[in-house]
Order: structure tokens, then C-alpha cells, then sequence
């Protein structure tokens, strides 16, 4: 079957429809509904939630004018293709259904975007590949950090031999306790629906270094643990938290990981207003049960190109941010990137931001970004990052562009990612995990073989 609107110019605008109306959808409807009304027109909306459909369409007519789109619900996944006939469907669903949708979106003539990571684990991976092999159809995984300033940077400095052949990469990656936390509030904290956070987030910092180096991972161990979050490590510290979530009690006014839905509008009408459909709690007590993701975790790999990488990922900072250090045959290129430090609680404020603001002179003091190149015998400096506004650092815009616009700018950097990178990044989280459970090292080809 071909693809609706194959063939098409410029001229006529590309079809989109979207499943999965979460928080993260909205990045996507903004871009088509907003800056590239021109070119884009989305025309369905899919999901297990009406509240939240319906919340969306508000937004297309209060925000942009425009009129309600269709909406489905998530059983009738094929009928909504069928009536809106989109050219491309966009993923934003829990990660363990992302392949589900990927899958019939591609079966019914449509090509497709995903929200990171691709899926979350390698039999969900190896059924898209078989897709997309059996229908000819295209996936576009929406790394949006290699959009970013400093990570552009980074690719371009590579590129230009600065460091030479990269040999050792030293990435470290810490969340701190607003938003680290948060992944211990959501569904992330289920490794069945997350892949962990060695799949769910780490595959934006796998993704980095896979790109950065032009090499895929070959051979994977790790080290990881639950050791700050849940109900036994709070309870060996002396702390104890009764309640199952956070919106609604009293005993939590106090504690400075609460989350209370019903003081941030978008939160209350997206999840809390949908609950009786979904039966998601999107507040659950960060040192309560069932909580299966690690938050420390410490990977080691090689590349196919022989280099060696060391990654540490922790959850609980009292700052958020990165550090990297990737060593060549010519030099040293280092990163640093302090993005939150000093971020405050105030116990009863009314509106409580969902990630409070740092204070503004522990910022300007500790805070900033910096790249610095050392060469092998040479004097080190400093290498200019340029400046940008937007999500993820300035990165979003960018990559929306190249997403949305029918004639977008030449890339010199190859930063468009495509399902076989899209697989590299979560084969090594994947990798990673059952690394640490087996406690041997994985080999990455037996999981899914790499092109390329």
C-alpha cells in the first residue's frame, strides 16, 4: 500500500496524526498547529484518554485558532488512519507500546516519527526492523539533543580532527532531586513500561556518543541499583512516607519531593482529570513500592571502531547536568554543562513550579557550559558554544525544523536520526540491563545486528 499524499509538493501541506495525548505531545501539536501551519496539518488524534484529546483541542483553537481534529481512542488506532488518511502518524505513547503503534502506522502505507527512545527492548526493535524491511516504509527517532548548541559543537569539533581519532569517551550525567525524581513519580519507575532509565533516558546520552564518534556499540557491562529511591532505602535512612501519592495530602505539604497535580492546570486537566479513564497516577510517592528502575547505574563499552566508553547515570544530584571527556590520538576535548544548582523548596507555596527555580546567584557562581579542547601538544582553549533559544537548550526549534519544514536547511552535522540509530542508542541501554542482571558481559549483535 502506498502512502496517502505520496508524490506531494511543497505546495500541499503533509498530513499528521498523533497517538499518545500525553505531556510530551505537546511539543508536536504546537509545531504543526503554530510555526509550520503551512506545511503541516494534523488530522487525528488518538489515545486512551477523551480528557486529554479533548484538552488538545482546546489548545489548537485558544492558542492557534484553529478547529477541533478528530479524535480516537486508542483500540481504534486503524480506523482514525483510515478516516484522517495521514502521511506520517507521530508516536508519543509509554514506551513499550511505541513498536505497536510504529508497526500498523507503517502496515497501513503511513511513515512514522517516534518520540525517544525507539522501543525498549531488542524483540520490540528487531519487529520494526522487519517492518520497515517488509514495507518500505520510514521512522525518524526525535533525538532532539543533538540539536542542541553544545552538542552540535561537540560533533563539530570532532569532525574537524581537533582530538584526533576518539579512542575513550568519559560521560557522566547526573539528575538531580526535582527532576530526577520525577521519574520515580511516572510510570518510568516500572522497568516493563520504561525499559529503566538506562533505555528511557540514556538513550538521548547514548545517542550523543554513538553520534559524536561515528561508531555503534559492540560489547556492554554494567553495574546498576535502586539506592536512593523507594520505600527500603527511605526507611534505612530513618524516613517514613505513608501516603501513596502526593496530590491530596496533608502529611506531604512538607515534603520537598511532592508533586500536587491539582496547583499546575496542564498536569490537572492532562492527568488528574483523566484518572477515572486511565487509572494513571501521575504523583506516586517517589519512597513508595513497585518501584523496578534503577536510579545508580554505571555502564562500561566498546565500539565497533575500538573505542572504549565509561557512563555513569544518577537520579538524586543536588545538581543536574553533564560532564564529558572524550580523548583521541591528537587530544582532549572536554565538556562541562551545569544546568540546575540550587534549586529551592518552599514548604505551602501555592503554586509550587513543578521544577523550582534555582537560586540566581548559586547559578551564576556554579552554573554554566563550557567546552574546552586540549590538544596532545599544543596550548589548550576554550571553544565557543553558540547561543539559542527554545527546549533542550535552544536544541527543539532546530529539530522541529528539519522535522516539519518541506525544505529545510542543509545539515552538515547528519543530526537527523534514523531506526538503525534509533536502535544503537537503546541496544546499549538494553545491553546495560541485562548486563546487570545476568552480571556478564552482553554482546550487542546478539541482541540486534547493527548495519552499517
Amino acid at each position: 500500500m502506498t502512502a496517502h499524499g505520496e508524490g506531494a509538493t511543497p505546495h500541499v501541506r503533509k498530513r499528521y496524526a498523533l497517538v499518545g495525548a500525553g505531556g510530551r505531545a505537546g511539543m508536536f501539536v504546537d509545531a504543526i498547529a503554530g510555526r509550520f501551519r503551512e506545511h503541516a496539518e494534523l488530522v487525528g488524534l488518538c489515545d486512551l484518554s477523551q480528557t486529554r484529546m479533548d484538552w488538545y483541542n482546546r489548545r489548537l483553537g485558544e492558542q492557534h485558532n484553529l478547529p477541533p481534529v478528530p479524535t480516537f481512542h486508542a483500540e481504534a488506532f486503524d480506523e482514525m488512519v483510515a478516516a484522517t488518511r495521514p502521511d506520517v502518524v507521530i508516536v508519543t505513547t509509554m514506551d513499550s507500546t511505541h513498536h505497536l503503534y510504529i508497526n500498523r502506522a507503517m502496515e497501513l502505507g503511513c511513515d512514522a516519527i517516534t518520540e525517544k527512545p525507539m522501543t525498549i527492548d531488542a524483540a520490540k526493535a528487531r519487529s520494526i526492523f522487519d517492518t520497515i524491511e517488509r514495507t518500505g516504509r520510514k521512522l525518524r527517532v526525535s533525538f532532539n539533543y543533538r540539536y542542541s548548541p553544545i552538542a552540535t559543537t561537540v560533533r563539530q569539533q570532532i569532525m574537524e580532527g581537533k582530538i584526533g581519532r576518539p579512542l575513550h569517551v568519559n560521560f557522566q550525567w547526573v539528575l538531580d532531586t526535582f527532576h530526577g525524581a520525577d521519574y520515580f513519580r511516572r510510570w518510568h519507575r516500572e522497568k516493563d513500561k520504561s525499559g529503566g532509565l538506562l533505555v528511557h533516558k540514556a538513550t538521548h546520552h547514548f545517542d550523543l556518543i554513538n553520534w559524536w564518534i561515528q561508531s555503534y556499540p559492540q560489547q556492554v557491562f554494567a553495574f546498576g541499583g535502586l539506592l536512593f529511591y523507594g520505600r527500603n532505602n527511605a526507611e534505612a535512612r530513618g524516613e517514613r512516607y505513608d501516603y501513596a501519592r502526593y496530590t491530596g495530602q496533608s502529611a506531604a505539604t512538607k515534603d520537598p519531593f511532592a508533586l500536587r497535580l491539582d496547583t499546575h492546570p496542564t498536569l490537572r486537566e492532562l492527568y488528574l482529570a483523566a484518572e477515572e479513564e486511565t487509572g494513571y497516577l501521575r504523583d506516586r510517592n517517589v519512597f513508595g513500592d513497585n518501584i523496578s528502575a534503577e536510579d545508580t547505574m554505571s555502564v562500561t563499552a566498546r565500539y565497533r571502531n575500538q573505542a572504549i566508553l565509561t557512563y555513569s547515570l544518577i537520579a538524586y544530584s543536588p545538581w543536574e547536568g553533564y560532564r564529558v571527556a572524550i580523548t583521541g590520538d591528537k587530544g582532549r576535548l572536554e565538556v562541562d554543562l551545569v544546568e540546575q544548582v540550587g534549586r529551592t523548596f518552599v514548604a505551602g507555596q501555592e503554586e509550587t513550579p513543578i521544577f523550582a527555580p534555582s537560586d540566581p546567584e548559586v547559578q551564576a557562581q556554579f552554573g554554566g557550559e563550557h567546552i574546552r579542547i586540549f590538544p596532545m601538544f599544543g596550548r589548550p582553549y576554550e571553544v565557543p558554544i553558540p547561543e539559542a533559544e527554545g527546549g533542550h537548550g535552544g536544541a527543539d526549534p532546530v529539530m522541529l525544523e528539519q522535522i516539519f519544514s518541506p525544505d529545510p536547511p542543509h545539515d552538515p552535522y547528519n543530526r537527523a536520526a534514523s531506526h538503525i540509530d534509533g536502535a544503537a542508542s537503546i541496544l546499549l541501554g538494553i545491553a546495560a540491563n541485562e548486563s546487570i542482571a545476568s552480571g556478564r558481559a552482553i554482546h550487542v549483535d546478539e541482541l540486534l545486528p547493527l548495519p552499517g
